[in-house]
């Protein structure tokens, strides 16, 4: 990521009366939720303030872990579960660096991975792919080049992917869903603006 410039999420992530993207949790996660029970080790990758870490914890599931490369961030989901009773394990980590330290049932990312090289959101697929449970699945949407990034988030996005290309890496799990498609798009103080994205959940044969 540029660090010469602040991504507006990070001026949103410091007000807690402000969503950067959404208050809700992510409706994929909420249609696959019934493949998962109260036990499943769940981790959220690039979580951002939380919304779908939150969600699951909230819903009684106990071994929810969340990360995100923003303190903010993560400061600003701390605050939500204190404030709301909600236990779920939140921290700041680097998902180029980060290493797996137990198999999951659940490894999800949205909205994230285009934000580091492709080499690098490649490799991590590959490390959460061997560090997730037999039957596990993975949730991961990420933006494609399908149309040019917007002006919001050109300077951060260095790993546009191609379209389908996630699905690729893929080829060997049991494809639940995949989905190809642009949407408009409006966050506080940004215009609205349209997204080119993939998404897919996928589990482990």
């Amino acid at each position: 990521m540029n660090n010469s410039l602040i991504p507006f999420w990070e001026k949103a992530y410091q007000n807690q009366d402000v969503a950067a993207f959404s208050a809700e949790p992510n409706a994929t996660l909420k249609e696959f939720e019934h493949l998962l029970d109260r036990q499943s080790k769940i981790i959220d990758v690039g979580c951002g303030e939380g919304q779908n870490a939150f969600y699951l914890a909230k819903r009684g599931y106990c071994n929810v872990d969340a990360f995100d490369l923003s303190e903010h961030g993560i400061a600003k989901l701390r605050q939500r579960c204190e404030t709301e009773a909600v236990q779920l394990n939140a921290f700041t980590a680097d998902l180029r660096t980060y290493r797996f330290e137990r198999q999951y049932d659940l490894i999800m990312s949205f909205g994230t991975l285009h934000f580091v090289e492709k080499t690098d959101w490649m490799a991590f697929i590959e490390r959460a792919k061997t560090h997730t449970a037999a039957g596990g699945i993975h949730i991961m949407q990420l933006f494609t080049d399908t149309v040019p990034a917007s002006a919001d988030i050109a300077p951060f996005a260095i790993g546009l992917a191609g379209d389908r290309e996630i699905a690729a890496l893929y080829e060997d799990w049991e494809i639940l869903q995949f989905k190809s498609y642009t949407f408009e798009d409006e966050h506080p103080g940004v215009p609205r603006h349209l997204h080119a994205s993939n998404k897919i959940v996928a589990r482990r044969i």
